[in-house]
């Protein structure tokens, strides 16, 4: 049976960080399994009923709404969110924040959904999103997803407020931090967002704009050379099949989906590196 993650990996780094059951029974099987079986789902887009539960399950197998029902109950609490937040606190010196870089991501919704509209662009119902990543390419943070219709600045403060609140509550200061962006993010509401958190905003200019050889503006092309990384990271992201077309029709499970996906490319870049060092 394929696996994303190892199990010991899940229960050492993942299972700590969900709050146990207050209420109710608790389950039957053991959580790393109920997560196994989620990032099966995850990596392979297959639906809930037709999980594999008998071979994903050691010993007692639970059904696939079982599983379903604790996923969507981490989702509504925002537990997935909160968790990620945990682990990047705890895993701070594991990041490269010399630079980090921002950018929007547009996911076909094949089944329609909250936040999903027609995007001229894509030729598709999608849903919109802004990422944000280390220098390594390792996800930190993700927006309020928004319908497809808007582009990447639609609604940029508030956005960009969520972005960098989730840094703020990993006890990651974002003031002095150098961010790049492409043109598509060059305007007057995106740059003051930045000045208002000391963020050194290095956008590409967007010759929309007018002359761009008399801009003011900061701008490194040499740092501006590195965005590559995101670009990867978004690669990475789409491997995962539930997020490459988006299935879900809630936003909360849409973006419970994402963070499980940060969770699983932060861990395998991390084992990585330790595995070099030893």
């Amino acid at each position: 049976m394929y696996t994303v993650l190892d199990k010991d990996t899940i229960e050492m780094e993942i299972v700590p960080l969900l709050p146990k059951t207050q209420r109710g029974f608790p389950p039957t099987v053991p959580l790393v399994e109920i997560i196994n079986a989620i990032l099966y789902k995850l990596k392979t887009g297959v639906q809930w009923y037709q999980l594999p539960v008998k071979a994903l399950f050691e010993h007692q197998a639970i059904t696939w709404n079982a599983v379903y029902y604790h996923y969507r109950k981490w989702c509504l609490s925002d537990i997935l969110k909160h968790s990620w937040i945990t682990f990047l606190k705890a895993h701070k010196k594991e990041l490269d924040l010399s630079s980090v870089d921002l950018d929007g991501s547009h996911t076909p919704a094949l089944r329609g959904g909250d936040q999903v509209e027609y995007q001229a662009r894509k030729k598709r119902k999608t849903t919109n999103a802004l990422y944000l990543t280390d220098r390594q390419g390792l996800p930190l943070a993700m927006s309020e997803p928004v319908s497809g219709n808007h582009n990447d600045l639609h609604d940029i403060e508030v956005q960009f407020e969520v972005v960098t609140a989730t840094l703020e509550q990993a006890d990651i200061s974002v003031q002095g931090m150098f961010l790049n962006a492409d043109a598509g993010f060059d305007s007057k509401n995106f740059r003051q967002a930045c000045d208002k958190k000391e963020i050194n905003a290095n956008v590409c200019f967007n010759k929309r704009n007018g002359n761009t050889q008399d801009r003011e503006e900061y701008f490194d092309q040499d740092l501006y050379d590195q965005r590559y990384a995101v670009e990867r990271t978004n690669a990475w992201m789409d491997s995962f099949r539930s997020l490459l077309n988006r299935f879900d029709t809630t936003t909360e499970s849409w973006k419970g989906f994402n963070y499980l996906a940060f969770f699983v490319i932060a861990l395998k870049k991390i084992k990585k590196r330790k595995t070099k060092k030893v």
